[in-house]
C-alpha cells in the first residue's frame, strides 16, 4: 500500500489522538498530503509534527465539526492549502457517559453527543462532497462503530449516533455513486484509545470482561481500524460502497 496515495489530499477529522492520529498518519506514509481537523489545538499540532517527522506533508485546522462556519472553514482551509480533496475520514466523536442507563441520560449529554456523532458526520460530508466530486473520484469513511451495529451498555445516545452514521452513509452512498464517490463507514470493536481509557476508568475486572467478549482475545489497536480505512479508500476497495466494515477481533461471531 506504499505510496499509492502519493499526491492525494486526505482530511482526518478528529486526527489529534486515537484513531485518528493512527489514520492521519498511515494516509501520509501512504504519500498523501494530510489536513488534521480537531478542537484540541497542542495534540493536533503533535499529530502534525509526527508526519513532518517522517517526511509528510500536514496540516492542523482547529474544528468543532458540530459548528458549521467551522467546518466550512476547515474545507477552505484544506482548499486552500492544497489545492483540492480526494478522500475524507469524518472520525471526530465523543462518548457521552458510558454505562448511564436511558432513563438517567441528561439531555445536555445527549445533544452533545449527536450534535458531534452524528450532526457532525453530516456537516463534513455536506462540505466535502462538492469537493470530492471536482476530482471525478474518491472516496468517504465515515467512523461508525460496533455500537452502530448491536446495543449494548455505554450510552443511548452514543449507540444512536453511531447507527445513524450508518443510515446517513448508505444513503448518501446511494445517492452519489453514479458519479464515481464511494462512502463507507467503519465499525471498531473495543480500540486502546484514550476514549475506551476514560470509558473503562482503569477498572481491571471490567476490561477483562470485555476483553474476553473478542476471540481473538484482545482488544484493537488504532493502526488496526486505520488499515480497514485506508483499505477502503484504495482501488483495491474500489467495488465497495455504502457498506459498514466491523473492525472487531471477532466480536460479532
Amino acid at each position: 500500500m506504499a505510496n499509492q496515495f502519493e499526491s492525494k489530499v486526505a482530511l482526518v477529522t478528529g486526527g489529534n489522538s486515537g484513531i485518528g492520529r493512527a489514520v492521519a498518519l498511515a494516509f501520509a506514509k501512504a504519500g498523501a498530503k494530510v489536513v488534521v481537523a480537531a478542537r484540541r489545538v497542542p495534540e493536533g499540532e503533535a499529530t502534525v509534527a509526527m508526519i513532518n517527522d517522517l517526511g509528510g506533508d500536514a496540516h492542523f485546522v482547529k474544528t468543532d465539526v458540530s459548528d458549521i462556519n467551522a467546518v466550512k472553514a476547515m474545507i477552505a482551509a484544506c482548499i486552500a492549502k492544497y489545492g483540492g480533496l480526494d478522500y475524507a475520514i469524518n472520525n471526530a466523536g465523543i462518548e457521552g457517559t458510558p454505562l448511564t442507563q436511558t432513563a438517567e441520560y441528561e439531555e445536555k449529554v445527549w445533544d452533545k453527543v449527536i450534535d458531534i456523532n452524528l450532526k457532525g458526520v453530516w456537516l463534513c460530508m455536506k462540505y466535502e462532497i462538492p469537493e470530492l466530486l471536482k476530482r471525478g473520484q474518491g472516496a468517504i469513511v465515515n467512523m461508525s462503530s460496533l455500537a452502530g451495529l448491536r446495543g449494548g451498555p455505554f450510552g443511548v445516545a452514543y449507540y444512536a449516533s453511531k447507527h445513524g452514521v450508518i443510515g446517513i452513509t448508505k444513503a448518501a452512498a446511494h445517492e452519489y455513486a453514479a458519479q464515481g464517490l464511494r462512502i463507507n463507514a467503519v465499525c471498531p470493536a473495543v480500540i486502546e484509545t484514550p476514549m475506551v481509557d476514560r470509558a473503562f476508568s482503569n477498572n481491571e475486572e471490567l476490561t477483562a470482561q470485555f476483553k474476553a467478549m473478542h476471540p481473538l482475545g484482545r482488544f484493537g489497536q488504532p493502526e488496526d481500524v486505520a488499515s480497514a480505512t485506508l483499505w477502503l479508500c484504495s482501488e483495491g476497495a474500489s467495488f465497495i460502497t455504502g457498506h459498514s466494515l466491523p473492525v472487531d477481533g471477532g466480536r460479532l461471531i
